[in-house]
């Protein structure tokens, strides 16, 4: 009964995350992986909660000594995982950036060489002498 404050609390922490990013799948960038992955984790963190003897039981199978060791050093695997994946994302944005700001350069700079020299207009006929 100690924990059932601290379990509600983490289990509604959770379910918040869990509808926050639902309610974000409509959204075309979020990949199916990354929906299944999170899924999953919501899944096990409650599981984790409402089961704790059991992250140690893991933990110990998996030759580590307590439970909340093992769930730290999974958040640390993960929050290496995010830092890449924000650093990758934020390299691929800045070269669609510049991509993009070279290609208003040129267009913007053939569009004035166009007006500055009337490169549209047809040549002036002279009139010749006869």
């Amino acid at each position: 009964m100690n924990y059932l404050w601290i379990q509600l609390l983490l289990i509604l922490g959770s379910v918040s995350l869990a509808f926050m990013f639902i309610r974000r799948w409509d959204a075309a960038n979020t990949r199916a992986w990354k929906r299944i992955a999170f899924s999953v984790f919501v899944v096990v963190n409650i599981y984790a909660v409402l089961r704790p003897t059991d992250v140690t039981w893991v933990a110990h199978k998996l030759g580590v000594g307590r439970g909340t060791d093992l769930v730290l050093y999974g958040m640390v695997l993960g929050m290496g995982f995010l830092t890449l994946n924000t650093f990758l994302r934020f390299r691929s944005l800045e070269k669609k950036l510049t991509d993009l700001a070279r290609t208003v350069a040129i267009n913007e700079g053939a569009r004035l060489n166009e007006e500055r020299f009337d490169l549209d207009a047809p040549a002036p006929v002279t009139a010749t002498k006869a």
